[in-house]
């Protein structure tokens, strides 16, 4: 029923947590939050939300294509902020992975993230 997901493509679960969990016999995934962590140094790749976002979206696809998904059958996110003046620019890179018929979203302003980064997004797909 249920199936851990883990990919070298993006980076290693930080604390107690798998990168995805596949269930219902593979019909619906659920992705950890991803924040813009480079899979290649470990390190948070520095610069604006905006380009923020391109890597945690980066990560995301990683984890979504390891489980045989596609950015297609994401059908939820949920996009955390430290900061809502850098909407605009997370929306920009946000949509440059999504061709048509966008998810759902909630979009929420919080205190802090981990590892000081600015923006992290978490997913669910379905098939």
């Amino acid at each position: 029923m249920k199936e851990i997901i883990a990919t070298a493509d993006a980076p290693r679960a930080i604390g107690p947590y798998s990168q995805a969990v596949r269930v219902a016999a593979g019909g619906t995934l659920f992705c950890s939050g991803q924040i813009p962590i480079d899979p290649a140094t470990g390190e948070i790749v520095e610069g604006p939300a905006g380009m923020q976002t391109r890597q945690v979206m980066e990560n995301l696809k990683a984890v979504i294509e390891a489980a045989g998904f596609a950015m297609e059958d994401i059908v939820k996110t949920t996009i955390y902020l430290t900061d809502m003046a850098g909407f605009a620019e997370v929306n920009k890179a946000y949509e440059s992975f999504f061709h048509e018929n966008f998810p759902a979203r909630s979009t929420v302003e919080v205190s802090a993230l981990p590892r000081g980064a600015l923006v992290e997004i978490e997913a669910i797909a379905c098939r």
